[in-house]
């Protein structure tokens, strides 16, 4: 393996320290939560190693949060969605396999198979596009070494959504190919049609399942993901890689992930209004916006719009005045290996306030770096 570290990790808000970052539109979480909100029940745990694949009830508790198609045994629980995404790339790739992922992404669905050193090719999206793929091209790029398709929905950092017919493509020909698909449904409850569609690893044994407690739900300090597979065979593997890298997870952050799902349906409506009041502003502005425009999310809480063709700006000056003078942050467009007039904006992180006081100041940056 051979590492190398993200842009988005280095140049990322808790690296440079959320004190200097007044304006936060690089985040790409609903806000963080105080532990004294959740009201826990705790002091009765054992500090024990916990169960090599998760807790049991936290793994039932998944299995059944959207259908009874799952069963506990298909859910296996791991210290973060990262973390999931990375067993699943080392225990299915090599240096002799293909990959085809989608770009721009979370920058770990490229970057760990890059360290494996398999081959990797690209479902670009574009935005005269929508940001949508395209079936066929996927089909053309598949070789005799692919081994995975790796997908995003609803997207990072676009907040597009792809449709079921999309997904129901794409899973027939990993069938016909006999190969695997990875979706990252981190974004998975926070749909703006708030459909509480099923794991799409319930449709078939190739089809891998990742999510976690961190972006939809603000406790990304507890570090509790998972993967969701029904592939037996897969999922033995899975579990030797996780206990291989840490045997186990932390039973404190499996039991405040338990507690908190538990309660899930108590948060997501709060969350879901709080995020909608930030996106129905942002939408407003961006319409008709004379410098910027953006292809409108579907769910999620990121979005990608672009300084347009047509505004000739310096864009060095623009992201360090943003930066340095208004003390504000988006995530540059290369830390997804695009152009840095395209950047991720955050809308789920800031209060209403805050988030309206960061596009002002980012609208000041715009002009001040016309050229």
């Amino acid at each position: 393996m051979q590492y190398n570290r993200m842009p988005i990790e280095v140049e990322s808000p808790e690296m440079m320290g959320y004190e200097n970052v007044k304006y936060n539109l690089a985040e790409s979480s609903v806000s963080d939560v105080l532990l004294s909100e959740l009201n826990l029940q705790l002091k009765d745990l054992l500090l024990c190693y916990g169960h090599h694949i998760g807790k049991p009830e936290l793994r039932a508790l998944i299995a059944n949060l959207y259908s009874n198609t799952l069963s506990i045994e298909d859910v296996l629980i791991t210290p973060s969605a990262a973390t999931a995404l990375f067993i699943v790339h080392t225990a299915l790739l090599d240096t002799k396999d293909t990959l085809l992922v989608m770009r721009p992404n979370y920058a770990t669905n490229i970057e760990t198979p890059r360290a494996i050193g398999c081959n990797i090719k690209f479902i670009d999206l574009i935005f005269e596009n929508n940001y949508q793929p395209d079936i066929e091209s996927i089909r053309s790029q598949i070789d005799a070494n692919t081994k995975l398709i790796s997908i995003t929905t609803p997207h990072n950092p676009t907040g597009v959504c792809f449709s079921d017919e999309f997904i129901d493509q794409l899973i027939k020909i990993v069938k016909e190919k006999n190969i695997f698909l990875l979706i990252d449904e981190t974004y998975k409850d926070l749909q703006f049609d708030q459909t509480q569609k099923p794991y799409y690893a319930g449709k078939s044994k190739q089809v891998i399942s990742v999510s976690s407690v961190s972006k939809a739900y603000g406790i990304p300090g507890v570090r509790i993901g998972w993967l969701v597979c029904q592939n037996e065979t897969l999922m033995q593997t899975f579990l030797a890689a996780k206990e291989q890298i840490l045997i186990c997870n932390s039973v404190v952050d499996e039991e405040i992930a338990y507690q908190f799902l538990m309660k899930r349906n108590e948060y997501l409506p709060t969350i879901q209004k709080r995020i909608q009041q930030n996106f129905s502003y942002l939408e407003n502005y961006l319409q008709d916006h004379s410098m910027l425009e953006w292809i409108k999310p579907s769910g999620g809480v990121v979005c990608f719009p672009r300084i347009k063709n047509n505004i000739n700006i310096d864009i060095e000056k623009f992201y360090k005045t943003l930066n340095e003078k208004y003390e504000t942050f988006v995530g540059s467009g290369h830390w997804f290996e695009q152009n840095k007039r395209n950047f991720r904006l955050g809308f789920g992180y800031s209060d209403h306030e805050n988030f309206k006081q960061a596009l002002a100041n980012l609208d000041k940056a715009l002009e001040e770096s016309r050229i």
